[in-house]
């Protein structure tokens, strides 16, 4: 087995300014099974970030249990691959010198590379531009370079930081419907962390929306809308009743968290 766990997870910063203590996170509980897809959503300084850098062992949690299968997260792992907001990519590299980054430390032949690398370019729609310069690509191209990066390792888990914060509207839609497509070809348990309520429902069939100060999960959703789809245009969706209706409740809960930090209720 090799679901995610969470347990009483919490995250404790020292502020160097004044030297007071900073409750990030508290009592973070859950469990994401194998396959599944969950989203993040939060007002700023929730500890969103925070959670997905714990998971991905960028950072050691002040107390509390964090495993993948049976083995506990104390560090980075081959296991664990991360996409980025920006990409982090090595621009001055072509576009198959930076998918083959990870392949590199695994000491495949030369040829056992190249197939990979040729497999995903294809699969992220990016085939005969291995040679390309990456800076020459636009930001969405960038993203599918670094969507192939991460994948080309066969990580079991997932994790996405903003994936498409960067991009414009058009481009994002057609990323997120490979992101679904990607989820449900290769059977991965991804987490994505956004700050957009409409990409956190069609992208999570879980979702948790965290509240701060400490940050923690305030709610949590199951839902249709990822599932949907694979199958419907993500523009219909978004039209739909169930949808508006739940972005609308998410939206206000937000809202209200914001107020209230703002001091305004």
């Amino acid at each position: 087995m090799t679901d995610l766990l969470c347990k009483n997870l919490s995250m404790t910063f020292t502020n160097p300014a004044n030297g007071a203590m900073v409750e990030a996170l508290k009592d973070i509980n859950f469990t994401l099974k194998k396959g599944e897809l969950l989203s993040v959503l939060g007002p700023s300084g929730c500890g969103k970030t925070t959670l997905l850098n714990m998971i991905a062992g960028f950072l050691n949690p002040t107390s509390g249990q964090l495993s993948l299968g049976d083995k506990q997260i104390e560090g980075p792992g081959v296991e664990r691959g991360m996409v980025f907001q920006q990409g982090a990519l090595f621009e001055w590299l072509p576009v198959s010198k930076n998918v083959d980054f990870g392949l590199r430390m695994k000491n495949l032949t030369p040829a056992d590379s190249e197939k990979l690398v040729e497999k995903w370019l294809d699969i992220v729609g990016l085939t005969g531009f291995g040679d390309t310069p990456t800076y020459q690509l636009s930001g969405g191209m960038q993203q599918r370079v670094a969507l192939a990066r991460c994948l080309v390792n066969d990580p079991e888990l997932i994790l996405m930081d903003e994936p498409l914060g960067a991009l414009d509207a058009l481009t994002r839609e057609k990323m997120q419907s490979l992101i679904l497509e990607l989820w449900k070809e290769t059977g991965k348990t991804i987490i994505i962390i956004t700050h957009s309520v409409e990409e956190a429902l069609l992208l999570g069939e879980r979702l948790f929306v965290m509240a701060p100060r400490p940050g923690r999960i305030h709610k949590e959703y199951n839902l249709p809308f990822a599932e949907r789809g694979l199958k419907e245009s993500l523009r219909d969706i978004k039209q739909q009743s169930d949808f508006g209706s739940v972005r609308e409740e998410i939206l206000t809960m937000i809202w209200d968290m914001e107020e209230e930090i703002m001091g305004n209720v």
